[in-house]
């Protein structure tokens, strides 16, 4: 499939998912008091000021959150079918994929209902799709097998779930220390059973999330702050995280096989 072709049909199946995630909230909003708040209302759920009585309460961070699931389907567009060049594909493409349209979907959900299962959606995406880069990372490694690699990534969401459902206060603490695991585990052990991977792509992908944290900051502290603006430094977190996502999955990509 062309690249323009696959970025039109991802386009066109993104707006179909925010149409229908926005459908299941007419059903369950717009009085979004009626479940319990989201934790982060503690700290003001960053910047941009809740409309009350909207439907979708913090529009410029709910609809920015689908850049995740646009990057998301190309990838799965892209990466499905089995290759002969690189390992990177099939069931690993497509599940890197679906996790990072979950990421998309469940920051909409935490954005525009501010509730607390709104926020469990939002880092379950976080959850999964970290898991997965770890356990990618250990089986490349290890040269672990299909069974192990699956056990291995089961238990890490398990955990990880079961620690967001008892103390999800801790949810930004442990997506730190998963994501510092991932970057060691990948570049200092797994990289070298990586043939002719091209590096820089990963490079770039932590470069972008070093500057999406600086703008997190800035708007979580209030530095950088408009709460009715639609241009949020939160929604342009979601935009470079996503940009970073799609740079990990060129780095994977260019993972060639053994000749």
């Amino acid at each position: 499939m062309r690249m323009a072709l696959r970025g039109a049909l991802a386009l066109f199946l993104t707006a179909l998912a925010a149409a229908a995630t926005y459908f299941i909230l007419t059903m369950l909003g717009p009085d979004w008091t009626m479940f319990a708040p989201a934790t982060c209302l503690a700290t003001h759920c960053f910047c941009e000021i809740p409309r009350t009585g909207q439907l979708v309460l913090q529009p410029a961070n709910s609809w920015s959150s689908l850049s995740f699931v646009f990057v998301g389907l190309w990838v799965m567009l892209a990466g499905g079918p089995r290759s002969n060049r690189t390992p990177f594909c099939g069931f690993a493409a497509i599940w890197f994929g679906l996790t990072a349209i979950v990421i998309g979907i469940g920051s909409f959900l935490l954005h525009a209902t501010l509730t607390l299962w709104g926020q469990f959606g939002d880092v379950l995406g976080m959850y999964l799709f970290s898991a997965f880069t770890v356990t990618y990372a250990f089986k490349r490694w290890r040269e672990l097998g299909s069974v192990a690699s699956a056990a291995i990534y089961l238990v890490m969401c398990a955990v990880l779930i079961g620690l967001l459902i008892v103390v999800p206060e801790t949810r930004r603490w442990m997506f730190a220390v998963v994501i510092v695991a991932d970057i060691i585990v990948e570049l200092w052990l797994a990289r070298p059973h990586r043939p002719r991977v091209e590096v820089q792509w990963y490079l770039w992908g932590i470069a972008l999330q070093a500057v999406a944290f600086t703008i997190w900051i800035l708007d979580q502290t209030g530095r950088w702050c408009s709460g009715s603006s639609l241009v949020q430094g939160h929604a342009i977190w979601h935009f470079l995280n996503a940009a970073a996502l799609f740079t990990s999955y060129l780095y994977y990509r260019s993972e060639r096989r053994f000749r």
